[in-house]
């Protein structure tokens, strides 16, 4: 049976009140959040034949005992996480619509949910009107209130009202209320929502019951400015219906309303100007927030009053320059998905506020809302934590263009009324946060005359703040040039105002006159995301480059459990394909700064680095101190210093640093202890690292919290613990040919020199190793994947033949040739191993054979030592891992692991866990009984340890197929790696990271002891 038309009639809603702000009031409301009975259909038309859902599907007295209870809110889609789904299946799909492109019909196939709740009509202390109001579903709803129909609703992450007061059952009612909600996951909005996430169903934001009080205030707009020059501040509460002078009127808050912020001495009537001769500023560095209620009705006992957060702060757009209180304003952002692994999109308050703190907590500023408005709760800790938000309206038809746009949404007149509901929706909920400066008509919907008109009406309706698109490259009805994965070298074009003319020369000089954003940049899928720190140059050399939004705060896995094998139990995150789906983009979800269960990756520490609020360069003269705060003093930082010797310390204190102004810069003497020191040993490192920390503490973190640092080597010392080259001298024992192979010193070789044994520690190898398993940025790029011309080469199964093994000058030379089958291409590697004492040293020389056409992957050796060797101490850079464009967010010093702990748990196993830096490794733990030290140096070097080869790690599609070797650990100590970049979805690494075939030494010593 055909579903109910209303599903694909493009009208946005039917029953539905006007938009109005999201407010904090003293009116009565009950939450209906909560467990309520639910049925599922896979069809809109339900299981009956006869047509529809089972009749009496809202009739009140329906036994709904039978029915299964599901918690709202939630998605129907992760009821049963971490097992299987009970109902339907998430599908991830980034670009491509689940369903045939046929607007604005769906498939008959679409799954449904019923439902049902009863409630008690709460006493209201005053007559008036009664909404329900829905934050939150996916994709349609209409709904049902004691078997009446109130109404429908598309628009998933939109906030819809309706008015209840003529169904509701007076308060007290023995039988109370049924509220009946039918939800369908396709419908013609779901053209409207194509947003690179899983495609999830249900009641997924709060439900509410409100009061609306006879007189009250039914909507505000807050509109609260600063002038930076005069350091004053304007208010203007408009409050329809209240008057100017409040007076009687007509509607609304009747008898006026008044305006009282306590701490400024305001109380006045609403709707008039209101000049407030000092004020401190709202800013993302400093969110000042000023108490305020507006009551409805004069006298003692208002009809209502609503409590709000006033932030003055003006935003503006200068000599293609964005300004926030008179000063250039950088982004330093985050583009943010609402995700959890369990509730899916359904965040709870205390999950937001540790996000928040968390971005705060590593530098972060700014938040793009992508795709969609958040939940409005998020944008009130935003207010309260001081972050910039531009605040995206629910609109994404990216889908079309796998068909050349036809039919878009964007530009088809019939679909205008839908799409400007969306803007005006998200606009007049959020409109008086002081987070949001910007709104964003929607994303990677092309180009179209409904986004021009969705532009006009937010810019008429709040100028107080800027507009965006990415679509249109011309720019030519939004407020700032915004792009997406634009390179390093175009963006300095731009940054210079020397980038490519607009494709329609018209709107050429309107483009060059606006700030330019990059709303989505540095794509963090895998490692890296490397090049951020390069970026960040750019946009502090440049005024108009306004910064941008990382793409993105969390990776989007779906906690599971595996079903079977040794395993059984295990927890992984599920990405696309998990659930069967027919189309699915895989783990291209999995792009984030944190993990799904909110672990940072590497790639946040590498971000906190780059949007450090000071910069730290201290040097062999001075430190050199320099504030990127545009808004407040470093008044709030302690600074210190550590000097450290290989890792050890030596010495630490306070540094004296003056309190800067926004954008200040100091040069710092070096503390007295840190010249009168005494130059280290020969071979010594000596490290002086300066650090900024909260004096005080913050809301987002207590006193002590690092905030900024720098390093800088000090001294004599050159850090090499062994010369580098070919040409040592003779060790003080000779090779010595066996029946077994060749012994030399502690070193025992088979008869092709290939290291078998240190004292009575067995290992097998090293040998060159030039494959990684591939990244996602290797896998994905969208133009040349590396990875692809890398197996296509044979860089992944490689083969070694041994042209000599000789002894000659106290040393053991082992010569080899390194190539893949079917090519002529490879490497010519010695090995040439000599002894000192209890040590043996090799030095690696590799030189590329033929003419390369790709870069290498890697350049190193690979050997394994036993697997009772899991701890790992080094000496290099760390705590985590790095890579060659993504290693400002490690540190020199002294690091301690366990070799499980090494590893970096991507959802799609891949390449990870390198140290880079590395002077002096040691493994320890037991073998054979008795506990044991491997020590290796030279170098540096890169180091990776593992309990799989790097062939297992390619194997596998999650970290629960890998199975610790029980044998062996594998070590890679690597020259040199391929830079990460970000090409899965951007630029590649740049020229300076690309490792191309040539020539290479590595000088390593090996160590054994007890």
């Amino acid at each position: 049976m055909p579903a109910a038309p209303w599903i694909t009639d493009i009208t946005p809603h039917r029953g539905v009140l006007p938009p109005r702000a999201h407010f904090d009031t003293d009116a009565v409301s009950l939450a209906l959040d909560g467990e309520w009975a639910f049925r599922f259909w896979p069809t809109a038309g339900g299981a009956h034949p006869g047509g529809g859902a089972e009749p009496g599907f809202a009739d009140p007295g329906l036994d709904d005992a039978g029915w299964d209870r599901l918690r709202v809110p939630h998605c129907w889609q992760l009821e049963g996480v971490p097992g299987p789904p009970r109902y339907s299946a998430p599908a991830y799909t980034n670009v491509r619509y689940p369903f045939p492109i046929d607007p604005p019909e769906v498939p008959d196939e679409n799954p449904t949910g019923e439902y049902r709740r009863t409630f008690a009509t709460p006493e209201a202390p005053a007559p008036g009107r009664w909404l329900l109001r829905f934050e939150g579903v996916d994709s349609a709803f209409e709904v049902f209130l004691n078997g009446h129909r109130l109404g429908e609703a598309k628009g998933s992450r939109l906030t819809h009202e309706f008015d209840a007061t003529e169904q509701l059952a007076p308060a007290g009612t023995p039988e109370g209320n049924t509220l009946a909600v039918r939800v369908h996951q396709w419908s013609s909005g779901s053209y409207l929502e194509d947003q690179d996430m899983w495609w999830l169903s249900g009641i997924f934001r709060p439900v509410t019951l409100l009061h609306r009080p006879d007189g009250g205030i039914e909507d505000l707009f807050v509109h609260a400015s600063y002038d930076a020059e005069t350091g004053s501040g304007e208010l203007l509460v408009e409050v329809p219906g209240a008057g100017s002078a409040g007076g009687d009127s007509a509607a609304g808050a009747g008898p006026g309303a008044v305006v009282r912020i306590p701490e400024l001495g305001i109380e006045a009537p609403a709707n008039q100007p209101i000049a407030v001769p000092a004020v401190e500023p709202w800013s993302a560095e400093s969110p000042r927030l000023y108490r305020a209620t507006v009551s409805a009705g004069r006298g003692p006992d208002p009809v209502e009053t609503v409590r709000l957060a006033v932030g003055f702060r003006t935003i503006a757009i200068q000599d293609a320059t964005l300004l926030a209180n008179g000063a250039p304003l950088r982004l330093r952002g985050v583009n943010r998905h609402e995700w959890h692994p369990v509730t899916g999109r359904t965040l709870d308050e205390a999950t937001m506020r540790a996000d928040v703190e968390l971005m705060k907590r590593h530098g972060i500023n700014a938040v793009r809302t992508s795709h969609y408005p958040p939940d409005a709760r998020f944008l009130a800790l935003c207010d309260e934590y001081g972050l910039w938000v531009l605040d995206e309206c629910d609109l994404e038809t990216h889908g079309f263009e796998r068909v050349g746009w036809r039919g878009n949404p964007a530009d088809e007149p019939e679909w205008r009324d839908a799409l400007l509901d969306r803007i005006q929706r998200t606009v007049e909920r959020d409109k008086n946060n002081p987070c949001v400066i910007g709104w964003s008509v929607g994303n990677e919907s092309g180009r179209g005359s409904n986004l021009a008109a969705m532009a006009d009406w937010a810019r008429e309706r709040d100028e107080d703040r800027f507009i965006h698109y990415e679509g249109d490259p011309d720019s030519s009805y939004v407020d700032v040039y915004s792009r997406m994965y634009t390179g390093h070298a175009e963006t300095e074009l731009i940054g210079r105002d020397e980038e490519a003319p607009a494709q329609d020369r018209s709107n050429d000089y309107h483009r060059r006159a606006l700030p330019f954003l990059l709303c989505e940049y540095a794509h963090a899928m895998g490692p890296g995301p490397g090049g951020l720190a390069e970026y960040e140059d750019l946009f502090e050399n440049y005024p108009r480059l306004a910064g941008g939004f990382v793409w993105e705060w969390i990776d989007h896995g779906i906690l599971q459990r595996t079903a079977s094998g040794p395993d059984s139990g295990a927890e992984f995150y599920a990405y696309g394909g998990d659930f069967g789906e027919e189309l699915h983009d895989a783990n291209y979800l999995a792009d984030g700064l944190l993990f799904p269960d909110r672990t940072p990756s590497p790639g946040l520490a590498e971000l906190a680095k780059a949007y450090e609020p000071v910069r730290l360069e201290p040097s062999g003269e001075c430190v050199a101190v320099r504030s990127r705060l545009a808004h407040t003093t470093t008044g709030h930082l302690a600074f210190r210093w550590h000097l450290a010797d290989d890792g050890e310390p030596v010495a630490s204190g306070a540094l004296a640093v003056p309190v800067l102004g926004p954008g200040e810069s100091a040069d710092m003497p070096l503390p007295a202890e840190v010249t009168a020191a005494p130059e280290p040993r020969g071979g010594v490192v000596r490290v002086l690292t300066v650090s900024a920390h909260l004096a005080h503490d913050a809301a987002w973190a207590p006193a002590g919290h690092e905030v900024a640092w720098g390093q800088a080597r000090l001294g004599a010392g050159d850090g090499a613990a062994v010369r580098h080259g070919p040409s040592r001298p003779a060790g003080d024992a000779e090779p010595v040919e066996t029946a077994e192979g060749w012994e030399l010193g502690p070193a025992a070789f088979d008869p092709f020199g290939t290291l078998v044994r240190l004292g009575d520690l067995p290992v097998r190898g090293p040998r060159l190793d030039l494959w990684r398993a591939p990244t996602d940025n290797d896998e994905r790029a969208e133009v040349d994947p590396p990875a692809q011309a890398w197996r296509a080469l044979g860089l992944d199964r490689l083969r070694h033949r041994v042209l000599s093994v000789t002894a000659e000058d106290g040393a053991l030379s082992v010569v080899t040739h390194v190539m893949p089958a079917a090519t002529d291409v490879g490497y010519e590697v010695e090995y040439r191993w000599r002894a000192e004492g209890a040590a043996v040293h090799v030095d690696v020389v590799g030189s590329p054979v033929g003419t390369w056409s790709v870069p290498v992957p890697r350049l190193g050796v690979r050997l394994a030592v036993p697997a009772g060797l899991d701890r790992v101490r080094w000496l290099g850079l760390g705590p985590g891992e790095a890579y060659p464009d993504c290693a400002a967010g490690v540190r020199e010093g002294r690091w301690e692991s366990s070799v499980a702990g090494l590893q970096t748990p991507y959802l799609r196993p891949q390449e990870n866990g390198a140290r880079r830096s590395v002077r002096r490794a040691e493994f320890s733990g037991r073998h054979g009984g008795a506990g044991r030290r491997l020590t290796v140096a030279g170098g540096p070097f890169m180091l990776t340890a593992r309990p799989w080869t790097t062939e297992a790690l390619d194997a596998a599609a999650h970290p629960t197929e890998l199975v610790p070797d029980p044998d062996w650990v594998w070590v890679n100590l690597d020259a040199e790696h391929h830079g990460i970049g970000t090409a899965a979805c951007g630029p590649g690494e740049l020229p300076r990271y690309r490792l191309h075939a040539q020539r290479f030494a590595l000088p390593l010593a090996f160590h054994v002891g007890d």
